[in-house]
């Protein structure tokens, strides 16, 4: 349903945009106010097809659009470059910063480039040099996560996979500089979660965020891939979900239709976001912000188990 919502409003906003007659233009603009309202009710299923949209955001709209003077840095220092992760040094508001995301390709060409959003060791040991310096610095850290998972090869594995992500989550565990983790499109398994040990994590409206994905799910489940559409539902793994279990702190609205449809007004929501948290976190200091990441996560399953007695 949603991809037939998708492909109408994208050929009607075109037509808008070209379109001179008033009569034709108040027949488009009703069209489009009945698109706008058929995309309200969205199903998991839906979200899971518009997070993986191929219009979507990136991590590079996003840091040119929020942030100034963006200078990207490379490399872990260890072995190679992950095209995988993208980071830097950048200013928000005046403000240093650090950023640091998953990078998916416009086309097939880049997501070959990009190994299709998974990074391998090398790009996880990249973004916790990353971190690292900017804890040096005392810059606070912006994390866009959007991926399908590390990249499960036989030569990730050889390299260190699992290590490289489990050192990222016990050394931003203890990171004395605020971090904001940002879900944008797609985040599965540790892949995302290297990324997402943060003081404050917002998942934008359509954006999912899960163990694993549903296609993954469904085939350890019932060994039948082609049941993802039912795993997304039993799966709670959109924003809506998550923030009533207390795995997210906000969620950031998008158009509708999803956020390629208008990206402007998201990189406004995102903009406005960080304003706010970061005028809250910083009555932190030093380890408090530790302590107050270690606080958020450990009491997160109590909300969960709360939350599973009130449905029983």
């Amino acid at each position: 349903m949603i991809r037939e919502i998708d492909e109408k409003l994208t050929e009607l906003e075109t037509l808008l945009q070209s379109e001179e007659d008033p009569e034709k233009l108040s027949e488009m603009k009703k069209e489009l106010k009945v698109l706008t309202a058929q995309a309200q009710n969205l199903s998991a299923h839906d979200r899971v097809y518009l997070a993986r949209h191929r219009k979507r955001p990136k991590v590079d709209d996003y840091i040119n659009a929020i942030f100034d003077d963006f200078f990207p840095l490379k490399g872990d220092y260890l072995g190679k470059e992950d095209k995988s992760i993208y980071g830097g040094i950048a200013l928000f508001h005046d403000i240093p910063v650090t950023v640091i995301g998953h990078r998916k390709g416009r086309n097939i060409t880049e997501s070959m480039e990009y190994n299709f959003g998974m990074p391998e060791p090398e790009g996880y040991r990249k973004a916790l040099r990353l971190m690292k310096q900017a804890e040096k610095f005392n810059r606070p850290i912006i994390t866009f996560i959007d991926t399908p998972g590390a990249y499960p090869g036989l030569e990730a594995e050889q390299h260190g996979q699992s290590q490289a992500i489990s050192q990222n989550l016990a050394e931003m565990s203890a990171l004395k500089v605020p971090v904001i983790a940002i879900v944008t499109g797609e985040g599965s398994s540790g892949g995302a979660l290297a990324l997402g040990v943060a003081n404050r994590v917002y998942m934008l409206e359509n954006a999912v965020y899960s163990v694993l994905s549903p296609e993954g799910f469904a085939s350890i489940l019932w060994k039948d891939s082609g049941r993802s559409a039912e795993a997304c539902e039993l799966m709670k793994l959109t924003a809506q979900d998550l923030l009533g279990f207390g795995v997210i702190d906000g969620i950031i609205d998008e158009p509708p239709c999803g956020a390629h449809h208008d990206p402007d007004v998201v990189y406004k929501a995102i903009d406005h976001m960080l304003v706010s948290e970061f005028n809250n976190l910083k009555k932190l200091s030093g380890s408090d912000y530790a302590k107050q990441r270690y606080e958020k996560f450990r009491n997160i399953d109590k909300v969960v188990l709360d939350e599973a007695k009130k449905n029983q």
